[in-house]
């Protein structure tokens, strides 16, 4: 039950109690007033006789004690004892001799939140000592009277952000005249009920006014008693006014059954309600602020008091609409969340009951289950028993351990591999040498390889994976090749790059019971293309790292080993996994890095690179042409000549492979592209301005021309009639266009390739006239090639007509291809016994090495073709290969270090046009090399004629194609002797 004295700000407005005017309580009972019948019917049917004047004397007035709610009951007794108040503790307006007319000089009270207004209780708590002597004496002396008044806030205070704390420990610090000063004038005569401790509870009876000053401790004041000024209790405006002020009070009160309770209560109590009673009860239940409901107490008039608390009451109903709503919304919420979760558990429990109910394991164990069941027949037995091992073991688990997690991810993986699941191959050889054409060109000892693996995989009614390594330079299209395969073959594709890879674990996977544990790559692969016979292309597998983690190339050969494949055994599955029909493409740029233990599981295909001719078909029909879709250019709209091409290639493209011809063909359509846009924004079609009956066409800005089509009777559906002068401006000005578009060109010579680029033509129908069409094309050709992809990267790499004494040309390896180079050796100083040899050019151990073979062979040679010459024992020479800053290395530079050397030696230049490489040892033996191909085709760039090969390598340069050894005079040499007679003995096959 809530307490009176709890709080003096809150309840105060609730509070109301019998009034004072004990004359008219029986007349208010008797009383059969039209307001009071209006306002009994807000009761409503939910009222009861619980609800009488007990319960609320008992809801307002009660105090901790049962005193106080007797007390409360002794207020209705109009019988009672006036001696012994005190200690009976009772709240009874006692009958006396003193009447509240007669109270002229009362005890002025402050009240620090709201206002008392007449036939309300207020209870207060007084912390003067004085002042709570003087009311419990002037209660003793049966003139139980004081008056209450509202406190003014502090000037310079801020009454919204001031406590009431504060405020209230402020009044109690006020005396006197000081005290005085901040109370206002208008206040209310209240009798005091009861005094229990420092608590005071007050009732209303009628307003006055503070006169005059009588003591300041206690603060005794002289009062006025106020009444209402006379007032027309017929006026319509008043009856409307008052009318209005009861439907708001009604639409308020329906908002709480307290509030109803108060108007029962208050007219039981006080009576009818009048005018200034309906006002005074408007302005007491409301919201309003202490100041706002001063003002109503203020109010003599009872109009404007009616119209103050109706506007007091409309904002109270307004504040009850905004507190219904937010209400309403979060009891919504609150519901329909409640509501949902007791439809939930309601749910569970009927499907419990029913037997529909599963747990998350039962669910889990049902979705492997689900999964595996497709592929059950298909399944090797060991992994059905491993699945059905977890999936028991997933029932016995709790769902909040680690271990579950664990074993639901083994599960996940284990019933997603596609076990036995195989793609349906091609073996249409024709079909797959279409594919392989159409991608790729040239490449003819891959694309065997790959048709005689088809073969065999039709002969036998069922292909086994094999394992092929592509090496070559960069740009010659190993990785597409892969993907070419995979079409092919109709077998599903998948890439994954190990250059860099420095752990085991990427390829075996993890153990389970490392936290994040995951599969290796193959176990991944498996899983993403759904089939267990893909093609995989594991790139750049020369560049596999080591790590603290062990070495993954070690790890790689369980993997690509043909005897060991079909049971690879991943450290996460941990049970056997058939990849022996995987196809395994491998890609390297060198096969030297390669372990030897995993190269030997390979079966290698070298791709040495293209030359210039496959260079320009692939350009022609690949590159170009995806290139100029890429750009969202017509065929029609630009030409690239053959010469530009093979301008390109040589100077700007010499590398092994395509990828950098590539990004200069893109290059170069990209400018076109920009020329393109530009040409046509200067050549925007006309606008047509329509005036006084005739159509006014507008040509760009640049052309200058202004044709006019009659629109009267000349014209005929819209002809155009365009006068020749007109015709031969157009046409001079799209020849200026295209000659600032292509300096190159001149239109007035009318060649075949400038006709091409920009045709004006003149067409006449009989039924038209003259219209201008204009087509353009844009030209690259060698001329204007440096405009595209500006000035040449590459120079010729033969230096020499003739090589003069002491230089030879080589050949060279590198990763981008083949190349030539010159050994070009010199004379230091010449003296007794100062033969030394000085090497230069970034030369590598094996390199230097090499030369001092050849220093040492060469003085031999000289030593036995010429007793006499003391040219190596007294001579310091200098040997250097040019390209200082390029790193060099390799033994196949030996033969043409020695010839080198003797050609200084003996004064004599080499041959013309010859190019040599091979290892030579001291006895003079030549070792094969590598890179025939690549030799041949820098040899063939640097047009030499005549090329020497080791004899071991003749096998290497007969499967050449016949269009890279055409026009090449080679030699294979066992015995640097035969090299000898080649280079030096010329002249004697010219006399003979």
């Amino acid at each position: 039950m809530l307490k009176a004295v709890a709080s003096t700000c809150l309840q105060s407005r609730f509070h109301v109690a019998t009034t004072a005017f004990y004359p008219y309580l029986r007349h208010a009972s008797e009383s059969n007033s039209p307001l009071l019948r209006v306002l009994g019917s807000l009761k409503g049917p939910n009222y009861s006789n619980r609800r009488g004047p007990y319960f609320f004397r008992r809801f307002f007035c009660s105090d901790s004690s049962e005193d106080s709610a007797e007390s409360g009951a002794e207020a209705r007794r109009v019988e009672t004892d006036g001696e012994d108040a005190d200690s009976k503790s009772t709240a009874a307006i006692v009958p006396t001799v003193f009447k509240p007319e007669d109270c002229l000089t009362v005890l002025a009270l402050p009240l620090p939140h709201r206002p008392l207004f007449p036939g309300f209780y207020m209870p207060i708590y007084v912390k003067d000592p004085k002042l709570l002597a003087a009311l419990v004496e002037s209660r003793k002396r049966q003139a139980p009277f004081a008056g209450a008044f509202l406190v003014k806030d502090e000037p310079g205070t801020d009454s919204a952000i001031v406590s009431p704390s504060d405020a209230e420990k402020n009044i109690y610090e006020l005396k006197g005249k000081e005290l005085l000063g901040r109370l206002h004038e208008v206040g209310t005569l209240a009798q005091i009920t009861s005094i229990q401790g420092d608590q005071v509870v007050l009732i209303g009876h009628r307003r006055i006014r503070i006169t005059e000053l009588v003591d300041e401790d206690p603060l005794t004041v002289k009062i006025d008693h106020l009444k209402e000024k006379p007032y027309d209790r017929d006026d319509d405006v008043m009856k409307a006014t008052s009318f209005e002020v009861i439907s708001t009070l009604k639409d308020v009160l329906k908002t709480s059954s307290l509030w109803r309770d108060h108007v029962q209560t208050y007219t039981q109590h006080i009576g009818d309600f009048n005018y200034p009673r309906l006002a005074d009860f408007g302005a007491a239940i409301s919201g309003a602020n202490k100041f706002q409901c001063q003002e109503v107490l203020d109010e003599l008039d009872v109009y404007k008091r009616l119209k103050l608390s109706l506007e007091l009451l409309k904002k109270e109903l307004e504040i009850s609409k905004i507190q219904d709503a937010i209400a309403k919304a979060i009891e919504e919420k609150i519901s329909g969340e409640q509501r949902r979760y007791l439809l939930n558990e309601q749910l569970k429990a009927i499907k419990k009951e029913l037997g529909l109910e599963t747990d998350d394991k039962t669910a889990l164990s049902a979705k492997f289950r689900e999964r595996l069941e497709p592929k059950k027949d298909k399944c090797p037995p060991h992994v059905l028993q491993v699945i059905e091992e977890e999936l028991t073991k997933l029932q016995l688990l709790e769902a909040s351990s680690s271990e579950f997690n664990v074993t639901r991810n083994y599960l996940d993986w284990l019933t997603a591999l596609p076990w036995g699941i195989y793609s349906d191959e091609n073996f249409d050889i024709l079909r797959a040498q279409e594919i392989l054409d159409e991608d790729h060109y040239g490449l003819t000892d891959v694309k065997e390889r790959i048709l005689e693996f088809i073969a065999v995989g039709k002969l036998r009614g069922t292909s086994q994976g094999k394992i092929i390594c592509l090496s070559g330079p960069p740009g010659v299209g190993k990785t597409s090749i892969g993907r070419s395969i995979a079409r092919a073959l109709n077998r599903k594709f998948y890439r994954f790059s190990v250059g860099g890879l420095s752990d085991v674990a990427e390829i075996k996977g993890h153990r389970r019971t490392y936290i994040g544990a995951m599969p290796g790559k193959m176990v991944q692969c498996l899983k993403n293309v759904g089939t267990a016979n893909p093609l995989v292309l594991i790139d750049e597998i020369d560049k596999l790292g080591r790590g603290h983690a062990g070495d993954p190339a070690s790890a790689m050969l369980e993997l690509l080993d043909p005897e060991q494949n079909a049971n690879f055994l991943d450290h996460y599955l941990d049970v056997p996994i058939d990849l022996s029909k995987v196809l395994f493409v491998c890609t390297a740029n060198v096969v030297d890095t390669i372990p030897n233990p995993l190269l030997d599981r390979m079966e290698i295909i070298s791709i040495a690179g293209y030359i210039t001719d496959e260079k320009m078909h692939i350009a022609r029909g690949y590159l170009e042409k995806h290139t100029r879709e890429a750009c969202g250019i017509k065929p029609e709209e630009v030409e690239v000549t053959d010469a530009a091409l093979l301008s390109l290639i040589e100077n700007y493209c010499r590398e092994a492979g395509v990828r950098n011809l590539q990004k200069q063909i893109e290059k170069i359509y990209r400018k076109i592209a920009l020329k393109l846009v530009r040409r046509r924004a200067q050549n925007n079609p006309p606008a047509t301005e329509v005036q006084d009956g005739q159509s006014v066409e507008l040509t760009a800005e640049s052309h200058g021309i202004l044709t006019e089509t009659s629109t009267g009777e000349g014209a005929q559906d819209g002809a155009v009639s365009v006068e020749s002068s007109n015709i031969e401006k157009a046409s001079e000005t799209s020849v200026e266009e295209t000659k600032s578009l292509d300096p190159s060109t001149d239109l007035t010579e009318k060649s075949p390739d400038q006709a091409a680029t920009t045709e004006v033509i003149l067409e006449s129908d009989e039924s038209k006239s003259n219209e201008i069409e204009t087509v353009d094309k844009v030209l690259v050709d060698t001329n204007n090639l440096m405009d595209f992809v500006g000035k040449p990267v590459f120079h010729a790499e033969r230096i020499y007509e003739q090589t003069p004494v002491g230089v030879v040309m080589g050949l060279a390896w590198t990763a981008m291809g083949g190349s030539t180079l010159y050994i070009e050796t010199t004379l230091v100083e010449q003296g007794e016994g100062k033969g030394a040899l000085h090497v230069t050019g970034q030369l590598g151990d094996v390199m230097k090495e090499s030369s001092q073979i050849a220093h040492t062979l060469a003085r031999a040679i000289l030593l036995e073709k010429d007793p006499a010459n003391p040219f190596f024992a007294n001579s310091k020479l200098h040997l250097h290969v040019p390209s200082g800053a390029t790193p060099k290395d390799g033994p196949s530079a030996g033969c043409t270090m020695i010839t080198s050397l003797l050609s200084l030696a003996m004064n004599k230049p080499v041959q013309k046009d010859l190019a040599m490489t091979g290892e030579v040892t001291l006895t003079g033996k030549i070792l094969p090399i590598g890179g025939v191909k690549e030799k041949t085709i820098a040899a063939r760039r640097s047009e030499v004629k005549t090329i020497i090969f080791p004899s071991a390598n003749r096998r290497d340069f007969d499967e050449l194609a016949d269009n890279v050894k055409e026009g090449l005079e080679v030699h294979f040499v066992d015995d640097y002797s035969q090299v000898y007679d080649l280079a030096f003995s010329y002249d004697e096959k010219r006399e003979e």
